[in-house]
């Protein structure tokens, strides 16, 4: 998220085109994530201390590149879409109709990849190679292949992030601007139990946390407790996924961390 933020504000201001810096983030986030899957799949590494070093390794690559971008307006801005009749529904009009196109691709994205895992073969192929590898390698799916290309989607995605953070949401760069939010992201997807559907819903409830401080101030509830929950919930999931009943229970993959070795069949 920290490569594309810095990577989507950069392209921006280069060219004066937002959607241009969106483009290149994802697809420079995309390849860096490779690094990820080569090291955890091919190298059989440990998935936790391969993202800890490519984690480390992006704040570090995005800090030196922002060096000369902290102050400087971004090269465009991406507006706020108002959809005039769904605008006008109480409550939720304004809170999900009146939104930049980002946030409408998000949720479009969530339905879309909700379907392709629920009702495709791509679908069919990408939870069987999370859920049993070995059958799945035996029926003939390519557990490697199929692998390597969820990783790839998945740093697009976090480079799409990434580029909201510093396009929209805070449009200029700073270093550390991602605040630890890629790690909430890792307990929100444990919170909604690996759906899609669920993760639009709770994505909602995560940024509820990060609103209700501002609306509550003026109350005396002290700000920092509120600004933690997110945090906390993050915790408490990955705590929740570290015993195996419970993991089970909530509906991860059983073959989630876990190196593919063919071999072994």
């Amino acid at each position: 998220m920290s490569v594309g933020a810095v990577t989507a504000f950069g392209i921006s201001v280069i060219t004066g085109n937002p959607w241009a810096g969106v483009l290149i983030a994802a697809v420079c986030v995309g390849a860096l994530s490779l690094l990820h899957s080569i090291a955890s799949i091919n190298l059989r590494g440990n998935q936790v201390v391969s993202g800890l070093a490519l984690t480390m390794l992006g704040l570090g690559v995005s800090g030196l590149v922002g060096k000369g971008y902290v102050g400087m307006p971004p090269g465009g801005t991406i507006r706020a879409v108002d959809l005039p009749v769904l605008k006008e529904i109480p409550l939720l009009g304004e809170v999900i109709f009146n939104q930049d196109p980002l946030v409408y691709l998000s949720i479009a994205l969530a339905l879309l990849v909700w379907f392709v895992l629920s009702r495709t073969r791509i679908g069919l192929n990408i939870r069987a190679v999370g859920e049993n590898p070995a059958a799945a390698d035996v029926s003939g799916i390519s557990v490697y292949r199929v692998r390597h290309l969820c990783v790839f989607v998945g740093g697009l995605l976090a480079g799409v992030a990434g580029a909201y953070l510093s396009l929209v949401y805070i449009p200029s760069w700073t270093e550390g601007m991602t605040g630890g939010r890629g790690w909430i992201v890792i307990g929100l997807t444990i919170f909604a139990f690996w759906s899609p559907l669920r993760a639009i819903v709770c994505s909602y409830v995560f940024g509820l946390f990060y609103v209700l401080p501002y609306s509550l101030q003026p109350l005396g509830i002290h700000v920092s407790l509120l600004q933690s929950m997110p945090y906390l919930v993050t915790i408490i999931s990955l705590l929740a996924i570290s015993k195996e009943s419970l993991r089970k229970r909530m509906g991860a993959p059983q073959a989630l961390s876990k190196a593919y070795v063919r071999e072994d069949i």
